[in-house]
């Protein structure tokens, strides 16, 4: 089956990217979904769930007797415009805010 390029809009940053052909052909042999991130976000996730936090915000269950990984999102502090990674999906018209903002609005 010829296959054509694929802009796909990434989950994380909301950039397009190239899904070319010969990767569509190799996620197809592997059975693999078709990405959701571009490479960029993909190798960030990667490299966030490898690097031990130091906390556990796991809720309680375990997968394997280890902690269930959390998907961060990254985002925009609303008060200082620091970038930061949020273990929750942004909504558009809410504030963000890193952890040094948010302890300081919690007071």
């Amino acid at each position: 089956m010829t296959r054509n390029d694929l802009t796909i809009v990434c989950r994380d940053c909301g950039r397009g990217f190239i899904f070319r052909a010969d990767e569509q052909n190799f996620f197809a042999e592997k059975g693999y979904d078709e990405p959701t991130r571009c490479k960029d976000c993909r190798a960030e996730r990667k490299n966030s769930r490898s690097q031990p936090s130091g906390r556990n915000l796991n809720s309680g269950g375990t997968t394997g007797g280890r902690p269930a990984e959390r998907e961060l999102y990254p985002a925009t502090c609303a008060s200082c415009g620091k970038q930061t990674q949020i273990p929750f999906k942004p909504r558009e018209g809410r504030p963000v805010y890193c952890r040094d903002c948010f302890q300081k609005t919690e007071r």
